[in-house]
């Protein structure tokens, strides 16, 4: 499955991921400066939950796109099976 991301869809998923980098070299930056552990915490946490959403998006994406091709008639029955235990595996892994 190939990832086609729309502009608007694509700037978003960048931007969380950008403010995951961003929010990771904190938390590393943090670590290194011997801040408090709550901080840190809450720093990582907040690093998570952006990747978790960026993460989420793409899979959304992937998964609008495989019922669009489906609709289309454009995957035939195996295909649709297997990319639904992708998208299925893909997205417990997030859970």
């Amino acid at each position: 499955m190939e990832l086609d991301l729309a502009a608007a869809e694509l700037k978003a998923v960048l931007n969380r991921l950008r403010r995951a980098q961003g929010q990771i070299s904190g938390v590393i930056r943090m670590i290194e400066e011997g801040r408090d552990c709550e901080e840190v915490v809450t720093q990582l946490a907040a690093a998570s939950r952006a990747l978790d959403r960026a993460g989420f998006a793409i899979i959304a994406t992937g998964l609008q796109q495989c019922l669009t091709e489906m609709a289309d008639g454009s995957r035939s029955g195996e295909d649709r099976d297997e990319m639904r235990a992708r998208l299925e595996k893909l997205f417990l892994s997030l859970a």
